[in-house]
C-alpha cells in the first residue's frame, strides 16, 4: 500500500463528507487513479477500510450520508454506459453473444456488502442495506448483473426485510425495487410486500413498501387497502400512488366508489387534500378532462351522494369562469332539453347549481346563468313528471322497461332537489311551486319513491307549521279519499220518444203560425187572439221538451268519496305524514289534525297485514310521541311490544322510537306509563321469574329493569342490524346520563372485542368513538368504567373454548380500561394532584382479587397492570397498597409477579422518601446553588417520576421540583410535548447549533491512522 495512493483515497473520502464539494470530480479523479493501478487488491482493500467507518454510524448524519452517495456514485461509474435500442437488438440476436461481466470493483463491494449483512451491529445492516438500495438505484435502466449475485441480493434482502429494527428493514425493502417482477406470480419479493403491507407494525415500513410495490393484478388490492391505514401518512402515500400508478379503468366500479367515498371523508385533511389534488386531476386527465366521462365510471344512480360530494371536489378547485364553460348544454330557457336529459348531466346540472346556491350573494347572478326562474322550472319539472310510465304487472317482469322506469325516476328525484335552488321570493313563481308540488302529490301516478322528496321540497317552501299541517291533510285527504264522479246510462227509448214528441210540437207550431197569418188576413181577430194564446202554450211546450231532452243525454253527475285501503295509498299518505312530522319544530304540539290523522291512518296502519305500511306507520307513530309526553306515555306500552314482536325492519324502528323517547324524557316515562299497565306482556316468563326486582311495588325501577333487559338481549341478537342499533341507542343513553351501568358498559366492551362483530363496521366505529368520548367526559364516567374492570376481566378469562370471546386478546382490553380511566386524559382534568384518584380505586380491587387466589392466572396480568396505573399522592391510599403489597409478595410465587410487585412496591417508597424530603427541605433555607447541583448529577436530573406524579402540592418546594422536572424533560427528547409551543431560534442560533452536532469521520480516521 503506497502512501501516495493512500493519500488520495484517503483525501477523497475526506472531501466527499463536504456537501458542497462535487462528486462527479471525486469520482473522476479517483477512478483515473484507479485506472492506472495494476494491482486493484490493494485498492479495494484500502477502500473497504475507510468505508467502514461511515458504516459504523446508526445516525442519519449528513457527512456519512454523503459519504454513502460518494460510494454508490463511484462504485456504478464502472458500469458501462447504457447502449441504444437497436445496439440492444443486434446484441440479442447474436446467439453466441458472450455475456458481460460485472466490473471487478463492483463485483467486490456487493460481495463485501452482502458478507456483511448479518452483522451482529443494527448500524452495518443498516448501512449494507442503505448502500445495496443506493447502488441498484444508481444503474441504469437496462443494466443487467450476473445472476448469481442477483440471487445472492435477493436472498440477503429478503433475510433483512424481517430485521428487527424498522430502519433497516425499510432499507432493504427499497433495496429490493428492482428484484420485483410483477409478472411472476410466485415472486419472492412480491410476496414479502405483501406480507409487510399486511402485517408489519411500523408505518414507515409500510409507506417504504407501497412507494417501491409494483403495481399488478395482484397488489392491487392490498395497495387499496392501505387506503384504510391506522396511520395518516400511509394512507397519504397510498391515495399518491393510486393517482400516479394505476389509471381507471384498472379500477372496478365499487372500487372507485369506495376510494372516493372514504378519501373525500377521511378524518385527515392532508388525506383529503391528496384525493382533490392529485387522484381526482389524474382520473380527468386520463379521461381527457370530461367530468360527464368520469360519472359514467361511477354508476351516479346508485352512489348520488358520492359522486356529488366528487364533483364539489373538483368544482373548489375552479373558478367560476370556468365553471359557466364547462356546464351542461342548456336550451334559450336556461334548461336542459327534456330528450337530453340523462342520469350523469342531470346530476352534473344538480350539483353545479347547489355549489354556486351555496356562495350565497355572490353566487346569485351566476346561477341565473344556468337555471331558469321559479315558474318556468315549475313548468318543466310538471311536464316531465307526468311523462313518467306506470308499469304494469306485466311491463314489471321485464328488465328493460323496468330499467327506463328507474332512470326516469333518478332522474326526477335530481330535478325535485334543484327546487332548493330556485329563486322563490316572487310570489307568482313559488305559487306556481308549491302547485305543481301539490299536484303531483295528489296524484296517484306519481311514483312512491318521489312522495318523500316531494313532501320535503314542499314543506321547505312553507314556513308556518299550522299551514303545513293543513296543506299536508288536505293532500292526504284528496290521496285516500278521491272524489269520483258517478254517472246514470241513458236510456235511449225515452229519448227517442222526446225527439218525436218534439217534432209533433214544432209541427203544430208552424200549423198554427200559418192559420193566424191567415185570420189576420181575413180580419178575424177573435180567432187570432185564441190562435196566438195556443201558439204560446205549444212554445212552451216545446222547451219543456228540449229541456227534458238535455237532461237525458247529459244527466247529472254525482260526486262520490270512497276510502282507498290499499297498501300503496296507505304507503304513501303515511309517508307523507312522517315527514310532515319530522319536518315540524319540537315546540309545536299535537292539535286536532294530528290526532286524526294518528286515528284514523296510524294507528290503524299499525295492523295492516303488509311490512312496509306497519313500519312507515311505527316511524310516524315514534316521531308524534316526541311532540306529546302524553301520547308518549300512552303508547310506549306498543313501542314496546312491536320492538320484540314484529320483522326485524319493524323491529328497529321502534327500538330506534323507544330511544329518542327515553333520551328526550327519560326512564321517568316507563314510570309513568307502566302506571296504566300492570305488568307488561313483552317480557318472558323465564326473565320474569329471574330479573324479577326485589320491591314489586316500585314502577319506576321495575320498567327500567324490563327495558334494560330487553336491550340486553338485543346485543346478543344474531341479526346484526339490531344489534348495531341496539349497542349505539345503549351508548347515546350512558353518554347522556340516562344510564349509568357498569355491567352495561363491560357488555358494550366484550361486544366491541367480539370477533362476531368484525364486519360491522358501524357498530365498530360507533362504539369506539363513544368509549373515548364518554370516559373523558367527567370522573363520573371513569368511576363507571372502573367498576367494569374486574367484571369484563373476569368474562373473558372464563370464557370457554367454543366461546368467540376465547380469541380476545385481554392485554389489549386492560390497556384500553386503564387508558380510559387515567386522570389526565379527562377533557378538564383536576388540578389537585392530592386528589383520590380513579386508578387509586382500581390499584385496591385489583390487589384484593390477587389475594383472593394468588395462584389464579390473571394475577400475572393485574401484576403487570399495576406499573401502568396513574396513582395519586394521598398518603393513605399510598400506605393501604403498599400494606397490599406486602402481603401480595408474601403469598404469591410467580416469579414473573414477584418481581412486577416489587418493583411496584419499591415505586410506592421510594416517591414517599422523596415527598419527605422534600417536605423536609421545604423547611430549610432555599440554596441557590441547588439547581446547578441538580443540572451536574444526570441521574438525578434524568430520574422521572410516573405520569401525573411530577407536581407536589408544597408552597416553598413547588418551584424548586417544578426546575428539576423540567430540566430533566429538556434532557429526553422523546418526552417533550408536542403541542408546547417553543421559542424559535434565530438563523446563527440555528447554524451553530448545526456545526455543533455534525459528524466529522475526519478525526477518527486520523487517530486509526496513527495507531496504525
Amino acid at each position: 500500500m503506497t502512501a501516495d495512493s493512500e493519500m488520495e483515497i484517503k483525501e477523497a473520502f475526506q472531501r466527499a463528507q463536504k456537501g458542497h464539494n462535487n462528486k462527479a470530480k471525486l469520482v473522476a479523479s479517483l477512478k483515473s487513479r484507479y485506472n492506472k493501478l495494476e494491482d486493484k487488491t490493494l485498492f479495494h482493500e484500502e477502500f473497504v477500510y475507510y468505508l467502514k467507518y461511515a458504516m459504523i454510524v446508526y445516525k442519519r448524519e449528513p457527512t456519512v450520508e454523503n459519504v454513502i452517495e460518494f460510494v454508490a456514485r463511484f462504485a456504478t461509474s464502472f458500469q458501462s454506459p447504457p447502449k441504444a435500442e437497436e445496439e440492444q437488438q443486434q446484441e440479442d440476436e447474436e446467439e453466441d453473444e458472450e455475456v458481460e461481466e460485472d466490473h471487478p470493483f463492483l463485483s467486490f463491494i456487493f460481495n463485501f456488502l452482502l458478507e456483511s449483512h448479518k452483522a451482529s451491529s443494527h448500524a452495518v445492516r443498516f448501512r449494507v442495506c442503505q448502500l445495496i438500495n443506493k447502488l441498484l438505484g444508481s444503474m441504469a435502466e437496462n443494466a443487467q448483473i450476473d445472476d448469481d449475485l442477483f440471487d445472492h441480493i435477493h436472498q440477503a434482502m429478503l433475510i433483512r426485510v424481517t430485521d428487527k429494527f424498522p430502519n433497516v428493514r425499510i432499507q432493504a425493502a427499497l433495496a429490493m425495487t428492482r428484484l420485483q417482477q410483477p409478472k411472476d406470480p410466485e415472486c419472492p419479493t412480491i410476496n414479502a410486500y405483501l406480507l409487510i403491507l399486511d402485517n408489519d407494525g411500523n408505518a414507515e415500513v409500510r409507506r417504504a413498501v407501497l412507494s417501491c410495490i409494483a403495481m399488478s393484478p395482484r397488489t392491487l388490492p392490498k395497495v387499496l387497502k392501505r387506503t384504510r391505514d391506522i396511520k395518516e401518512n400511509v394512507r397519504k402515500l397510498a391515495y399518491q400512488v393510486l393517482a400516479e400508478k394505476v389509471h381507471i379503468k384498472a379500477l372496478t366500479i365499487a372500487q372507485r366508489v369506495i376510494l372516493l367515498q372514504q378519501g373525500l371523508h377521511d378524518s385527515s385533511e392532508a388525506v383529503r387534500e391528496v384525493v382533490c389534488d392529485s387522484l381526482l386531476p389524474a382520473w380527468l386527465l386520463r379521461l381527457d378532462g370530461n367530468i360527464i366521462d368520469l360519472l359514467h365510471k361511477l354508476d351516479v344512480e346508485n352512489c348520488a351522494k358520492t359522486a356529488l360530494d366528487t364533483l364539489k371536489a373538483i368544482f373548489k378547485g375552479k373558478p367560476s369562469e370556468e365553471l359557466l364553460q364547462e356546464q351542461v348544454q342548456l336550451d334559450n330557457r336556461k334548461l336542459i332539453p327534456v330528450d337530453s336529459l340523462t342520469c350523469e348531466n342531470v346530476l352534473y346540472w344538480r350539483a353545479l347549481c347547489e355549489f354556486i346556491n351555496a356562495k350565497g350573494d355572490e353566487g346569485d347572478e351566476i346561477l341565473e346563468q344556468v337555471l331558469a326562474d321559479a315558474a318556468t322550472y315549475a313548468n318543466y319539472l310538471h311536464g316531465y313528471l307526468r311523462a313518467v310510465p306506470v308499469l304494469s304487472e306485466e311491463q314489471r317482469a321485464d328488465f328493460n322497461h323496468l330499467e327506463l322506469v328507474m332512470t326516469k325516476e333518478f332522474v326526477s328525484q335530481q330535478l325535485i332537489h334543484l327546487i332548493g335552488c330556485l329563486d322563490t321570493n316572487e310570489e307568482g313563481g313559488r305559487k306556481r311551486v308549491l302547485g305543481v308540488l301539490q299536484e303531483m302529490l295528489a296524484l296517484p301516478q306519481t311514483p312512491s319513491s318521489l312522495v318523500s322528496l316531494l313532501t320535503e321540497k314542499l314543506l321547505t317552501l312553507i314556513s308556518d307549521d299550522h299551514k303545513r299541517i293543513q296543506t299536508v291533510a288536505e293532500i292526504i285527504s284528496d290521496v285516500r279519499e278521491p272524489i269520483m264522479e258517478a254517472s246514470q246510462p241513458v236510456d235511449e227509448i225515452m229519448s227517442r220518444r222526446q225527439q218525436v214528441q218534439l217534432a209533433e210540437v214544432k209541427v203544430r207550431i208552424l200549423e198554427a203560425k200559418q192559420t193566424l197569418e191567415d185570420c189576420i188576413t181575413a180580419q178575424e181577430f177573435s180567432r187570432a187572439a185564441e190562435l196566438k194564446d195556443s201558439i204560446t202554450e205549444l212554445e212552451n211546450n216545446r222547451n219543456q221538451i228540449i229541456q227534458e231532452i238535455a237532461e237525458i243525454n247529459q244527466p247529472a253527475d254525482k260526486e262520490i268519496g270512497s276510502e282507498k285501503n290499499d297498501p300503496e295509498t296507505l304507503l304513501r299518505c303515511l309517508t307523507m305524514c312522517a315527514e310532515l312530522l319530522k319536518q315540524m319544530t319540537m315546540k309545536t304540539r299535537i292539535g286536532p289534525t294530528i290526532s286524526a290523522l294518528m286515528s284514523s291512518l296510524v294507528l290503524p296502519s299499525i295492523a295492516n297485514a303488509h311490512p312496509a305500511v306497519r313500519n312507515m306507520a311505527v316511524v310516524c307513530l315514534g316521531t308524534c310521541t316526541l311532540h306529546s309526553k302524553e301520547l308518549a306515555k300512552a303508547h310506549m306500552v306498543l313501542l314496546l311490544q312491536i320492538a320484540q314482536l314484529d320483522e326485524v325492519k319493524i323491529r328497529i324502528s321502534a327500538l330506534r322510537a323507544i330511544i329518542d323517547l327515553l333520551l328526550l324524557f327519560g326512564f321517568q316515562l316507563l314510570s309513568e306509563a307502566a302506571a296504566t299497565q300492570t305488568a307488561l306482556s313483552w317480557q318472558s316468563p323465564d326473565r320474569q321469574e329471574e330479573d324479577a326486582p326485589p320491591v314489586a311495588e316500585d314502577k319506576a325501577e321495575d320498567t327500567a329493569q324490563s327495558i334494560l333487559v330487553m336491550l340486553s338481549e338485543f346485543l346478543d341478537s344474531e341479526v346484526s342490524d339490531l344489534r348495531t342499533e341496539t349497542a349505539e341507542g345503549l351508548a347515546k343513553l350512558m353518554y347522556t346520563g340516562r344510564i349509568s351501568s357498569a355491567k352495561m358498559l363491560s357488555r358494550l366492551v366484550l361486544l366491541w372485542y367480539n370477533p362476531v362483530t368484525e364486519d360491522d363496521t358501524r357498530l365498530r366505529h360507533c362504539l369506539g368513538v363513544f368509549f373515548q368520548l364518554y370516559a373523558r367526559e367527567s370522573r363520573l364516567h371513569q368511576e363507571v368504567v372502573e367498576e367494569s374492570f374486574l367484571p369484563t376481566v373476569r368474562t373473558l378469562m372464563n370464557a370457554p373454548a367454543t366461546s368467540p370471546l376465547a380469541e380476545v386478546d385481554i392485554n389489549n382490553v386492560v390497556e384500553l380500561l386503564v387508558e380510559l380511566t387515567r386522570p389526565s386524559a379527562l377533557i378538564k382534568p383536576s388540578t389537585n394532584t392530592e386528589e383520590v384518584c380513579v386508578h387509586d380505586f382500581l390499584a385496591v380491587r385489583m390487589c384484593g382479587e390477587m389475594l383472593k387466589d394468588p395462584t389464579a392466572p390473571e394475577v400475572r396480568l393485574y401484576a403487570k397492570t399495576l406499573s401502568n396505573l396513574e396513582l395519586s399522592r394521598d398518603d393513605t391510599v399510598r400506605k393501604d397498597l403498599q400494606t397490599l403489597l406486602q402481603q401480595l409478595v408474601q403469598v404469591v410465587k410467580d416469579r414473573v409477579c414477584l418481581r412486577a410487585l416489587e418493583k411496584m412496591l419499591n415505586q410506592l417508597l421510594d416517591s414517599r422518601e422523596q415527598a419527605e424530603l422534600l417536605i423536609a427541605s421545604a423547611l430549610q433555607p432555599v440554596d441557590v446553588n441547588a439547581d446547578e447541583t441538580a443540572t451536574e448529577d444526570p441521574s438525578k436530573s434524568v430520574k422521572r417520576g410516573k405520569r401525573g406524579q411530577r407536581k407536589v402540592c408544597t408552597a416553598k418546594g413547588g418551584r424548586k421540583t417544578s426546575r428539576r422536572a423540567e430540566s430533566s424533560e429538556e434532557s429526553d427528547g422523546e418526552n417533550v410535548p408536542e403541542s408546547v409551543p417553543q421559542v424559535r431560534p434565530s438563523r446563527r442560533a440555528k447554524i451553530a447549533a448545526l456545526e455543533k452536532t455534525k459528524l466529522d469521520l475526519n478525526t477518527l480516521i486520523n487517530q486509526e491512522a496513527n495507531v496504525s
